[in-house]
């Protein structure tokens, strides 16, 4: 099984579209038909069994469109009070289009304080648990009326990652406008070539991001690596679709073939059998997490399994170890 292959088996998805995927860049208004096939997308996603959770930018955008600013504004009072008026509105369109379809949904505004502090993080985190729980699909933005930090820090890109390692998801789906991830920038470049999977997050692959190419957003190529940094070290998945044809999202969950960029994580597990007994990301020393729970029994048998490879790099066999009664 191939590492898109394995994308079928996610079971938490995170969700992020940008501000350049919700709005028509000839007029700068909401492009509703595009909104309403996300939130269907999204609410199959969820009635297929998965948890699902939206990370949306676009506050900002709407809002300096309802005053009647020609121009994403620039001073931070400016980008607040567009926020302000933006995310009321942005809100109300999701709840009702996720109505439609019977979908509970909730807003959850973040900042990067909420991210640092320790308790901030862990009540996020039982907030996140209990929605989805619920069977709600939270829609995560950042708090950019009251946090001139977050602003600008600038993207949401970074904001998805972070809230994939928080609630420990299985994988990140960056929606865009463009394909993927490209040898060159491929609105000036047309002998660019889409990248199928990135097997490694090397320098080579950060000289290949480019910077913000729209009005409406602010997070380009660059800021997308720079998630995948984090996603992957989490031990989730990254891909990165266009969101010009949504059905592309259904491919990436059903494992199949498509046009899109996919950037795996890699996660050790210790198993019995063929139950997992434990799962911590490759770069983590085993010994921190191995018992936890007080799930190793001296005396049994276990094995040492890679439950995900980054392309390029081949499986190890699995390593068959006894747990001895000192440990």
């Amino acid at each position: 099984m191939n590492n898109r292959e394995k994308l079928k088996d996610k079971q938490r998805i995170i969700v992020k579209v940008g501000t350049s995927s919700l709005i028509h860049k000839a007029t700068g208004n909401i492009n509703l038909f595009r909104l309403e096939k996300l939130v269907r997308v999204l609410t199959d996603l969820h009635n297929s069994g998965k948890d699902v959770i939206l990370v949306s930018s676009g506050a900002i955008g709407v809002g300096f469109k309802a005053l009647g600013l020609e121009n994403r504004p620039t001073s931070l009072p400016m980008k607040q009070a567009c926020s302000a008026v933006g995310q009321g509105q942005l809100m109300m369109i999701y709840q009702k289009l996720f109505a439609e379809y019977n979908q509970g949904s909730a807003q959850i505004l973040i900042t990067k304080e909420t991210m640092l502090n320790d308790e901030r993080r862990y009540n996020a985190k039982n907030t996140f648990e209990e929605l989805l729980k619920l069977g709600v699909i939270p829609i995560v933005n950042e708090n950019d009326t009251v946090s001139t930090e977050e602003i600008e820090f600038g993207d949401n890109d970074t904001l998805s990652a972070v809230v994939t390692a928080v609630v420990q998801g299985d994988l990140l789906i960056l929606l865009t406008d463009i394909d993927g991830l490209y040898t060159d920038d491929p609105h000036k470049n047309p002998l660019a070539k889409l990248i199928p999977e990135v097997p490694v997050l090397d320098e080579k692959i950060g000289r290949m991001a480019k910077g913000a190419v729209t009005k409406v957003g602010t997070g380009g190529m660059e800021t997308k690596i720079a998630a995948a940094n984090i996603v992957t070290d989490a031990g989730a998945d990254m891909v990165i679709v266009n969101s010009n044809n949504l059905n592309n999202v259904n491919k990436v969950v059903a494992g199949e073939e498509g046009v899109y960029t996919n950037i795996p994580g890699a996660k050790l597990q210790i198993k019995k059998g063929d139950e997992v007994i434990e799962e911590w990301v490759s770069e983590t020393t085993p010994h921190v997490v191995i018992d936890k729970d007080n799930k190793i029994v001296a005396g049994e048998t276990y094995t040492l399994h890679e439950a995900s490879v980054p392309a390029g790099y081949v499986q190890a066999a699995d390593i068959a170890f006894t747990v001895t009664k000192d440990g």
